[in-house]
């Protein structure tokens, strides 16, 4: 399994989708799995975790500063 390309793939299910945005806040390891469609070992879950909560946070990060870019 390539954990970057299933990453990207969770990260864009996640950021089209409300509920299942919602389900990752509140139980990460649930929703990945239910993206996924297997149970995964937990070292494997918790690496995509990781990764997902990463690319997140970095996307709206750099969402926010391109609005900043845009005030000046």
């Amino acid at each position: 399994m390539d954990i970057k390309a299933k990453v990207t793939e969770i990260v864009e299910k996640i950021k089209s989708d409300d509920n299942l945005k919602d389900e990752f806040n509140e139980n990460p390891t649930k929703a990945i799995e239910k993206i996924v469609g297997v149970d995964l070992p937990d070292d494997m879950v918790n690496g995509i975790v990781t990764g997902v909560k990463a690319k997140l946070t970095g996307d709206a990060l750099s969402g926010g500063i391109d609005k900043i870019k845009d005030l000046f």
